[in-house]
């Protein structure tokens, strides 16, 4: 572990002396300081106190922050903007790095799924993981639905009653009825675009891209869409949401012999199951009920005259005919 992981470990249990910090991570005093100044330029306000040295009260938004207590083997890489954290990601990726997480307040290139522009201004998380999962690549896209549970979950803990609309669009409102553009069954805070390199047989690298719309004005977001401090009424602490986030992924997801653990939490956080539906795909249109998602992410659909299993496409969730 490096100096300055060290170092925000150390601060959690409170003040402690440069040369106790010392000591415990075995550097000099002078490693110590430059550390700290470090961390104090990056935007974390390191306090000098009678006692040593202590974590801020509220740690800002940026790397150490979302660092700071973080229950997740995870980095962070934090800018002020980017075109886009996923390409960013993606460059990491292709320079062998491996559980990385780009954070950026703002994007100005972000895009969704299908290429589809993602409005991205300050004050929303925008989040990509760089993973290497040891799993084959017809498995990836459980990292897709892990990602979508993880935001869910963080929504919910902001405060935010979040649930998710198949197979990766995160929403707040109104499962019931087709809200807005497209029938969501809601409204519109976040989403996944999941993208990786991989051979025959295995991952090489898997990007989990996440954007959810925090703390953004509802009037510069699409039609349909909204934010979480449009819900609450007050801004999210962007901080812990970007560190439950994480924490949340890599419950479910962080090694191989957790990923079982992953349909059955997306089950229980989807809209969509029950639901009548239509999906849009590449060889047609296929509607019915909804039923259930099967492994890697397939939504199987009572058409009426059978079941069939989509792997992807546009869901539209359709009012039953008693509404």
């Amino acid at each position: 572990m490096d100096t300055r992981r060290a170092l925000l470990d150390a601060l959690e249990d409170g003040p402690v002396s440069g040369p106790a910090l010392a000591a415990e991570l075995d550097v000099s005093r002078t490693a110590v300081w430059k550390a700290v100044e470090a961390l104090r330029e990056e935007g974390f306000a390191v306090e000098s106190t009678s006692d040593g040295y202590a974590a801020p009260a509220d740690p800002a938004y940026c790397a150490a922050g979302i660092e700071f207590g973080l229950d997740a083997p995870y980095a962070v890489e934090y800018h002020e903007g980017l075109p886009s954290t996923n390409d960013r990601a993606r460059e990491l990726a292709a320079e062998g790095a491996a559980d990385v997480a780009v954070v950026a307040d703002e994007q100005t290139g972000g895009r969704g799924r299908l290429d589809r522009e993602w409005v991205a201004p300050s004050g929303g998380v925008w989040l990509s993981l760089v993973t290497r999962p040891t799993v084959p690549p017809a498995r990836a896209p459980l990292f897709t639905l892990a990602a979508a549970v993880a935001t869910v979950d963080a929504c919910r803990e902001a405060g935010v009653d979040a649930h998710i609309k198949w197979p990766n669009d995160v929403l707040v409102g109104a499962p019931d009825a087709s809200v807005g553009r497209g029938g969501r069954g809601g409204r519109k805070v976040a989403g996944v675009l999941t993208e990786m390199e991989g051979e025959a047989d295995r991952v090489s690298w898997l990007v989990a891209g996440v954007g959810v719309n925090a703390n953004v004005d509802a009037e510069t977001l699409p039609a349909g869409a909204t934010s979480l401090r449009e819900e609450l009424g007050e801004p999210v602490d962007r901080r812990r949401f970007a560190a439950t986030l994480l924490e949340r992924f890599a419950a479910l997801a962080g090694t191989p012999d957790r990923t079982d653990r992953i349909l059955p939490a997306w089950r229980d956080r989807a809209s969509t199951l029950g639901k009548r539906v239509r999906v849009e795909t590449s060889t047609g249109a296929v509607s019915g009920t909804a039923v259930d998602v099967e492994s890697p992410g397939a939504l199987v659909i009572d058409t009426g005259e059978g079941t069939r299993r989509v792997h992807a496409g546009d869901c539209e969730h359709l009012r039953d005919a008693d509404d």
